[in-house]
């Protein structure tokens, strides 16, 4: 049997670093793209080249109503690769906001909370009969959690929940010998949150100055993590929150 991870929002950014890395290291991996079809194509030719197979499935984590119905696409991929179990499950799709705590609506909370909590803790719910036992789950939190900035209040209190769910699921998937952890990024180049890390050389300067290694971190950081936190050898580790950050506002 051929290990097989599920990502989540894989089409680009993280995600799409997160599939390659595990492409590279053996994995087959399906992943999910909410509209960018031709970059999730693109990126599903580059793993095959890899030697590995690969598919793209749409989906949009804040439709919980669509669950069952991407489960049953899930099922149908493995059985086409004459398979019928993942091995590791990463949820990473999502989206930023900046905003002040006074200035934050309910309709944005609403649509964080969507997004980055009843997504997650129902999608995991369904894809739960087709994840293997001994399996591996993985949740991915953000460095904002530790440290607090200007803006990100309404985002950061969804993570944290984030980060309490992965406990409790680490708690009652232990039977299944399924381990749960929580991965927590520090501030990344790449287009999330519009860009601002990668493109506003003021923000990416202060980052990298509140750093300790000196420089905001690139997708291939948190790829490499990724693969490494769902490599073999790390399977005893289990309901921990791990931050790659650099050692960012230490």
């Amino acid at each position: 049997m051929t290990n097989i991870a599920l990502i989540t929002g894989g089409s680009r950014g993280l995600g799409r670093s997160m599939a390659q890395h595990l492409a590279r290291s053996g994995l087959d991996v399906i992943f999910t793209y909410q509209s960018r079809s031709e970059d999730a194509q693109a990126l599903v030719r580059e793993l095959e080249a890899l030697g590995r197979r690969a598919a793209a499935l749409p989906l949009d984590v804040s439709e919980a109503g669509s669950f069952r119905t991407f489960a049953g696409q899930v099922r149908g991929v493995l059985q086409g690769w004459d398979e019928d179990q993942l091995y590791d499950l990463v949820n990473n799709a999502g989206i930023g906001l900046h905003a002040s705590f006074e200035q934050t609506t309910a309709e944005q909370l609403d649509r964080l909370y969507a997004i980055h909590v009843k997504g997650p803790y129902l999608l995991t719910q369904a894809l739960l009969p087709l994840v293997q036992d001994g399996g591996r789950i993985l949740n991915v939190s953000t460095g904002l959690t530790r440290f607090a900035l200007p803006g990100h209040a309404a985002y950061a209190t969804m993570k944290g929940a984030v980060e309490t769910l992965t406990k409790y699921l680490a708690l009652e998937l232990g039977a299944r010998r399924i381990s749960v952890n929580v991965l927590a990024p520090g501030a990344i180049e790449t287009d999330f949150g519009g860009g601002a890390v990668r493109d506003n050389e003021q923000v990416n300067r202060m980052i990298a100055g509140n750093t300790a290694l000196g420089r905001a971190g690139l997708p291939d950081d948190i790829g490499s993590v990724v693969a490494a936190l769902l490599s073999p050898g790390t399977a005893w580790i289990n309901a921990q929150r791990i931050e790659a950050s650099g050692g960012q506002n230490l």
